[in-house]
C-alpha cells in the first residue's frame, strides 16, 4: 500500500465532482430572486404585523433550498440520506395570514428550480407570480367586514339603533341579542358604506345606548 492510498478518501474524490461556477451562478440567482420575493411580500402585506424575521427567512429558504437541491442531483446516494435527514425536521411556526404559505412555496419551489438549473423557469415564473400578486393582493373587491357590540337599556333604545344601522350601512345582520336585568346586548355583524364609521357616533349619543363598539372583522380573529 503505498502512501496516497493511504489517504485516499472517496469524499474528497466527491470534492470535485461538482462546478464552483455553477454553484456561485446559482444561489447569486436564488439570493436576486430571493429579495424579489421579499420586496413582493412588503408591498402585499395586508396586515398590520409585519415581521421582520419571516421576510428575511423567504430570502434564506431560497438559497437554502438550492443549495441542498443541487448536492442532492449531483450524487443519488447523497440524495437517499438527504430524504430522510429531512424527513425528522418540523416547522412549528405559526403563520399569522394565509397568504404567508403562498411565499414560503414560492421560496421553496424556486430553490428547487434553480438547483435543478432550470434557472430561467424560477425568473420567467416568479415575475408572472410577482405580478400577480402585485395586481390582486392589494385590490379592494368589496368593504370589510365589522362587528358592532352595543349595549341597549330598553327596547326603544335597541329599534332606534337597527334603524340607523339599516340607513347608514351597506348591509347588516343581527349575529346575537342577549336580555339581561341590565338591559339588551347587541352584536352585529355589517358593512360600511365607503369606509364610513360616523354611525358610531350617531349610536353612542342615541337615548338609552350605553355603549356602542366596533372592531374590524376578517372571519377568523378580531383586529
Amino acid at each position: 500500500m503505498s502512501f496516497n492510498d493511504i489517504f485516499k478518501s472517496s469524499f474528497l474524490e466527491n470534492v470535485s465532482e461538482f462546478s464552483i461556477l455553477d454553484t456561485v451562478i446559482g444561489l447569486a440567482v436564488a439570493l436576486v430572486i430571493g429579495l424579489f420575493i421579499f420586496i413582493i411580500y412588503r408591498k402585499t402585506l395586508t396586515g398590520v404585523l409585519y415581521s421582520g424575521g419571516f421576510a428575511l427567512t423567504l430570502v434564506g429558504l431560497s438559497l437554502v433550498t438550492t443549495l441542498v437541491i443541487m448536492a442532492v442531483t449531483s450524487n443519488v446516494v447523497l440524495s437517499l440520506g438527504m430524504v430522510g435527514a429531512l424527513s425528522i425536521v418540523r416547522f412549528r411556526t405559526a403563520i399569522k395570514e394565509p397568504v404567508e404559505i403562498v411565499f414560503l412555496f414560492w421560496s421553496l419551489a424556486v430553490g428547487i428550480v434553480i438547483g435543478a438549473g432550470m434557472i430561467p423557469l424560477a425568473v420567467i415564473g416568479s415575475a408572472i407570480i410577482g405580478v400577480i400578486l402585485l395586481l390582486f393582493a392589494n385590490r379592494k373587491i368589496h368593504n370589510d367586514p365589522y362587528i358592532l357590540v352595543m349595549n341597549c337599556a330598553d327596547e326603544k333604545a335597541e329599534n332606534a339603533v337597527l334603524d340607523i344601522l339599516s340607513k347608514d350601512t351597506e348591509h347588516y345582520i343581527v349575529k346575537s341579542k342577549t336580555i339581561t336585568t341590565a338591559g339588551i346586548e347587541l352584536t352585529a355583524e355589517l358593512r360600511t358604506k365607503d369606509a364610513s364609521t360616523g354611525f358610531v357616533n350617531l349610536i353612542s349619543r342615541l337615548p338609552g345606548v350605553e355603549s356602542a363598539t366596533l372592531v374590524s372583522y376578517n372571519g377568523e380573529y378580531l383586529s
